[in-house]
């Protein structure tokens, strides 16, 4: 079997978000660690104030960040960034 470039790259693409705050030091290790495995995600940014982040919350239950949906793997949404890290790495690290 032949893989051309375009098949290779739904391989290897991951279908991810992140719920985040701008300036959340736990969000910036999780985007550490979606830069070192090269994964593409799509960046959620939630408002400040806790009671402002029904987005959130309606698909995780709670109102921290950060949160990772990896609806391919089945993941409708993971907090801590201790365990999305992890999860990242046991998933799509080398």
């Amino acid at each position: 079997m032949f893989l051309t470039v375009e098949s290779l790259e739904s391989v290897v693409m991951a279908n991810l978000e992140l719920y985040e705050l701008e300036g959340c030091p736990y969000c910036a290790k999780v985007i550490k660690k979606l830069d070192e495995l090269g994964l593409d995600y799509e960046s959620h940014m939630v408002p400040r104030s806790h009671g402002e982040r029904t987005e959130v919350k309606e698909i995780s239950g709670q109102t921290g960040v950060p949160v990772l949906v990896d609806k391919d793997n089945g993941v409708d949404a993971m907090p801590e960034s201790d365990d999305i890290v992890e999860y990242l790495e046991e998933t799509y690290g080398q």
